[in-house]
Order: C-alpha cells, then sequence, then structure tokens
C-alpha cells in the first residue's frame, strides 16, 4: 500500500473518531463490559485514531484483540499523525488489520475523497493482514444538517461514487461503516450496497439490533466505546482471513 503522506489538516478539520457522532446523537445506552456472545464464531477486535496517541499493541494482543482498524483520513483535508506508529504497529503483533476514512460528504465528492483516502494510508494488499479499507460515514461533525444538506439521492450517489472509486483503485470494495438510524434517515431507505459492501455496524447496546437497509446481517459491530473502541467480526478466524485476502 502507499504510505501515507505527512499529516495536515485544513479546511478547519478535525479528527473525528468512527462512532464519535453516533454516540453524539444516539447515546451509548448500556454499553456491554465484555464482548457480546455472537453462537457461532467471533473474533474481537478495535479501532483507534489519532485521540489513541502511540498505541501499545502488544498490550491489546494479550488481551484478546486480534483484528483492528487505524483512522488514516478524514474528508480531503486530514491525515492521522499517528497512522504509520499504529497501522504498523498492529501488524507487528500479529493483527490483521485495515485503515478507514471518515466522509464528509458535503465538502467533496466522494470520488475525490476515495482518491485521497488511497493515496494517504487506504490502499489494500493481498498480503493477508491486509482488511479493505472503511468508508466511515455518519452523522456530520461540523453542526448543520446531520445529512450535510444531501438529500437521499445525492447520499447514495455519494457513497457509491466513494464505493466504485475505491474498487477502481485497490480491486476491493470498501467496507461501509454506520448506524441503522442514520443510514435509513439519510438514504432515505434506497439504494443497495448488499451485494458489494461488507457491513460495519455501530450500536452501544447488549444486542446488535436491526440492521441497515437492505444488509440481512452486519460483519463487524462496534458495541462499545469503553474504554477504547471494540469491534466483534461476526465469524470465525477463518472468515476474517477471507476477509483479508479478498
Amino acid at each position: 500500500m502507499l504510505s501515507p503522506a505527512p499529516a495536515h489538516a485544513d479546511e478547519g478539520q478535525e479528527d473525528h473518531p468512527a462512532g464519535s457522532q453516533i454516540a453524539k446523537h444516539e447515546g451509548t445506552g448500556e454499553m456491554p463490559l465484555t464482548p457480546p456472545e455472537l453462537g457461532v464464531g467471533r473474533v474481537d477486535g478495535m479501532d483507534v485514531s489519532s485521540h489513541q496517541g502511540k498505541v501499545d499493541w502488544g498490550h491489546h494482543w494479550r488481551s484478546g484483540k486480534r483484528f483492528a482498524y487505524v483512522k488514516a483520513t478524514e474528508g480531503t483535508g486530514y491525515r492521522n499523525p499517528n497512522f504509520t506508529q499504529q497501522y504498523n504497529g498492529s501488524a507487528a503483533v500479529g493483527m490483521i488489520r485495515g485503515s478507514y476514512h471518515f466522509a464528509l460528504p458535503n465538502r467533496s465528492d466522494g470520488a475525490t475523497q476515495a482518491r485521497f483516502f488511497v493515496q494517504n494510508g487506504g490502499g489494500w494488499s493481498r498480503d493477508g493482514k491486509t482488511l479493505p479499507g472503511t468508508l466511515d460515514i455518519e452523522y456530520n461533525p461540523y453542526g448543520g444538517d446531520i445529512c450535510y444538506g444531501l438529500n437521499h439521492a445525492a447520499m447514495v450517489g455519494w457513497i457509491r461514487s466513494f464505493s466504485d472509486t475505491y474498487h477502481a483503485l485497490t480491486k476491493r470494495w470498501p467496507v461501509i461503516y454506520t448506524s441503522t438510524l442514520w443510514w435509513d434517515r439519510c438514504t432515505g431507505r434506497t439504494g443497495d450496497f448488499t451485494s458489494t459492501n461488507a457491513l460495519w455496524v455501530a450500536r452501544y447496546a447488549p444486542a446488535v439490533g436491526p440492521m441497515p437497509f437492505k444488509w440481512p446481517f452486519h460483519t463487524i459491530w462496534q458495541y462499545t466505546s469503553s474504554p477504547i473502541d471494540q469491534n466483534v467480526f461476526n465469524g470465525g478466524a477463518d472468515r476474517l482471513a477471507a476477509l483479508a485476502t479478498g
């Protein structure tokens, strides 16, 4: 994958971790203290951004985490200054890892943001330890309309443009990270990404709850942000490896 360029922030952009706006708008409810039971196969994981600084990956490996997602970019004006330590460090201890992009659909088009993401840490390689990049699309963190001023058709088009461009550049479809409430409201329950994009759903509760339109199941569930963002993969280690290898 391409090495990220030096970190910078412009356009008044900040660093918003995955789920930060979902927690703000939907609340955290009764977040589980231990990983929820899924029944058939599971792998525990986590996600980080610059807010975690230099991560002690050995500690998290010993605590049972086997995969990680690392924030790479936001919009087209932010790059995680801790990306290299976090991304390479997670792999060094044996985790399967990937990177994610926090979308700002009112700043530039989906194709532009997909290209920025791939150029700054969001690529993919068939090395068995790299997960496909993730599009993190959630509530507008900068105020105003929670759907970034886009109507349903425009939002679906923006997401599809990002997804199609990412696929053209990497030969993988990006995972989509979102919440059911945001997705159904801002897409109007239109647009079907189930045949291409795996779902990473955020819901801070003891049960994963209903899926966004039209996904029949989730691939990853972010179930708590305490003490860090924690996730569970909906399947065994063999299925996680298959997601990494494509």
